[in-house]
């Protein structure tokens, strides 16, 4: 039964564009570049207080950088006259003299004169320097060329542009604009488009991002920051689970348990035996789950939440441990213990092909997300790709894979996951055949893959599930603890509105369910009366949870009764599922 004093890892028996100057809407700058004025552009310059006043409770909120982000806010939301009395009233200008004197020139077309004045701001990083210098210099060009004036246009990119050193194949760009002076766009041999003329707002817009936000603050930073503050907010919030719609700025964010879905509201009991695996499609339609009495069952989502039995698939020869949707959903794979990979049409029910090793068992198996190519785990440590014909396309030998019947393949497709010893997971890439590993201290029984394919979570022998970062270095990220296991394999899955939490199968009968960014156990749900060996939660509704045991049963799991529709079914709210509709 895969005891604890096994050899083997444990086993579920396995168990285990272009613009006119003056274009810009909603800015700070004045919308008239031939008639702005240093009064227009900003109120005039008045002396600062110290910058060492602070505001607010915690003493962190420097009073000088509060008020110029406000009046920032008023210019951009078109409030003028307001951000000027503010700047007067409070003697805290939005941008000093000499920066507002450089926007002003800018926005005159005074080339010369505002490369002079960039250099009087005093910035440490000349690489900076040099770039905004390179953009004004680079749209002086391109007024020249559109008002004709060929040779001075050549004349700034030879003397004043090219001597920058800076981005030479945008330099070589622009000198091919000159061979066409009168076209607006034009595409050069890279294939990229030059604008010759753009509007003036537009460079002020590109040198506000590229200056140091110390010298110009950046525009709309206030609505930053709130919005940066309600993303914090949905963050800690431990409980949220369903998709905002209108968050008050006037109150704190925050969701109760109710969002979790922590209620049976459906049973069902088709499985003659211990039920080891179960797993959503990827559009929610469906639920797959698989068995120790050696049957695969489809079960199809009707649109009142309901279950009921689409397919029973009859062929292993032994318990079927895994289970894996195609990438658009219309065909499934199965693998029973160490025998074969059968193939089925989920509309139809039909197996179409079964995929085989002479002499050899298949312990594991995964699609391809090109959907034409399937991968399985082999009993002799190697990884098989196969065509859907059964033509063996590849294979990788060499402590690949152990006897655990999990294998992943990231969504696009470049590299493959497989536990290639016990306490290891191996990441090697399927063109580039680069390898990277997750070492643990532990015994790992099972994992699975976020569905972005940036995390993976993995439960070990010690009772820990941990969560890693496997996009560029490998990081451990968390752990989740609380759930037991001393001799099943008990799987775990990512879940709810954007993968939010972490649930896992326990020893003790229950669903326990985490926070995945804080790590805190928020629920553990009882129903089951044996070991809870999977769980699969569905990617299409966060609300929706399934449990497979092994009192032969699967439990939905959905929001508590009180805020959902009622449906008919028994008194105690359960619905009873033995193959009917």
């Amino acid at each position: 039964m895969g005891g604890a004093e096994d050899a083997e890892p444990p086993s579920k028996r396995v168990k285990v564009s272009s613009g006119k100057p003056g274009d810009l809407s909603n800015s700070t700058f004045p919308r008239d570049p031939a008639s702005c004025s240093l009064n227009d552009l900003m109120a005039r310059p008045v002396v600062c207080q110290g910058d060492d006043e602070v505001v607010g409770r915690k003493g962190v909120v420097k009073k000088v950088e509060f008020v110029r982000i406000l009046a920032e806010a008023l210019y951009s939301l078109g409030y003028n006259k307001t951000g000027a009395h503010l700047e007067e009233e409070s003697g805290i200008p939005l941008q000093s003299a000499v920066v507002k004197l450089f926007m002003q020139q800018i926005l005159e077309g005074k080339w010369d004169e505002s490369v002079a004045t960039l250099h009087k701001f005093g910035l440490l990083d000349e690489k900076v320097v040099q770039l905004a210098s390179f953009l004004i210099l680079e749209q002086k060009f391109f007024e020249l060329v559109d008002e004709k004036k060929v040779m001075d246009a050549l004349k700034t990119l030879r003397t004043e542009i090219g001597p920058l050193c800076i981005n030479t194949d945008r330099v070589r760009e622009l000198s091919l604009c000159i061979l066409s002076p009168s076209q607006q766009v034009r595409t050069v041999a890279s294939g990229q488009v030059v604008v010759i003329a753009k509007s003036r707002r537009k460079l002020l817009e590109e040198l506000q991002k590229l200056l140091p936000p110390t010298v110009i603050i950046p525009e709309q930073r206030l609505i930053h920051l709130v919005e940066q503050a309600l993303d914090l907010q949905l963050d800690a919030c431990r409980f949220h689970n369903s998709l905002v719609g209108e968050m008050s700025l006037l109150t704190d964010h925050q969701c109760g348990r109710d969002q979790i879905p922590s209620q049976t509201l459906q049973i069902l009991r088709n499985h003659s035996d211990e039920v080891w695996f179960l797993q959503f499609s990827h559009d929610g339609k469906y639920l797959a789950s698989s068995a120790a009495d050696c049957s695969v069952i489809i079960w199809e989502v009707k649109l009142d939440g309901l279950f009921c039995m689409k397919h029973q698939f009859s062929g292993h020869q032994k318990p079927v441990s895994y289970i894996s949707w195609s990438p658009d959903d219309h065909q499934l794979l199965t693998c029973g213990i160490e025998e074969v990979v059968r193939r089925w049409d989920v509309e139809s029910g039909e197996c179409i092909h079964i995929y085989e090793k002479n002499g050899l068992g298949l312990i594991s198996c995964g699609w391809a997300p090109d959907g034409k190519r399937i991968l399985c785990g082999v009993t002799d440590k190697s990884i098989s790709v196969w065509d859907l014909e059964g033509k063996e396309l590849e294979c990788w030998k060499g402590h690949r894979t152990i006897r655990i019947s999990d294998l992943g393949i990231t969504s696009d497709g470049q590299h493959i996951v497989s536990v290639c010893k016990d306490n290891m997971i191996l990441l090697f890439g399927w063109e580039s055949k680069a390898e990277k590993v997750i070492q643990e201290d532990q015994t790992i029984t099972s994992f699975v893959l976020s569905m972005d394919s940036k995390y993976l979570l993995v439960s070990l022998w010690n009772q820990e599930i941990h969560l890693w970062n496997i996009e560029g270095t490998v990081k451990l990220i968390s752990k989740y603890k609380g759930h037991k296991r001393s001799r099943f394999v008990v799987r775990s899955c990512f879940g709810g509105l954007d993968q939010a939490f972490v649930a896992s199968g326990s020893e003790d009968s229950q669903v326990y369910i985490w926070h995945r960014s804080s790590g805190e156990l928020i629920e553990t749900l009882a129903g089951h009366s044996g070991t809870v060996n999977c769980v699969s939660w569905n990617p299409a509704n966060p609300h929706m949870l399934a449990s497979a045991s092994d009192d032969h049963t699967i439990r939905i799991w959905g929001l508590n009764q009180v805020n959902m529709k009622h449906y008919d079914t028994v008194s105690n709210g359960v619905h009873y599922c033995n193959g009917g509709t």
